[in-house]
């Protein structure tokens, strides 16, 4: 787990003066977080969790953001509440977002956690703790690795 606190912003996730410079995903993820914590894309691993705040992701509709972090293999962010549109940003880009205040709230920088979405809890070594139940629909798009792979799979161009 890495764990950040409360209004990180899309500047932050990904640094807007490498907006327009940086166009490929991949080349994307080496600046994930780059100013909040310098360490982070070098060390961070696929199947690794961000634990934040209130309000991850405001600021502007910088669809880097999370592709940085698809990028890098994050599994989920796990946060006490998330700016609108980067929640829609990432279950657009297969990224799994969580609201789940306690969790959020619970759970220590570099622990080992457990996410069960067919039951919506986390455990954590403070315990178990219930998350938001994702919609089946929603759950399916990030399973597809995002809207555009999950329409491509579910519906055929005649």
């Amino acid at each position: 787990v890495w764990k950040y606190g409360d209004h990180v912003n899309t500047d932050v996730i990904f640094p807007g003066k490498y907006t327009y410079t940086v166009t490929e995903r991949a080349e994307m993820a080496q600046y994930a977080l780059q100013d909040l914590d310098p360490t982070f894309a070098s060390n961070a691993r696929p199947g690794d969790v961000i634990v934040a705040g209130r309000n991850w992701g405001n600021g502007s509709s910088r669809e880097q953001a999370v592709i940085a972090l698809v990028e890098l293999g994050i599994r989920a962010v796990i946060a006490h509440s998330f700016a609108r549109i980067y929640y829609r940003n990432a279950i657009n880009s297969g990224l799994l977002v969580i609201v789940a205040p306690q969790a959020a709230a619970a759970i220590q920088a570099g622990e080992q956690i457990g996410l069960d979405i067919a039951t919506a809890q986390i455990t954590c070594a403070a315990g178990v703790f219930s998350m938001a139940t994702m919609p089946e629909s929603v759950q399916q798009i990030v399973a597809a690795g995002g809207l555009i792979p999950y329409l491509q799979a579910n519906y055929k161009q005649t």
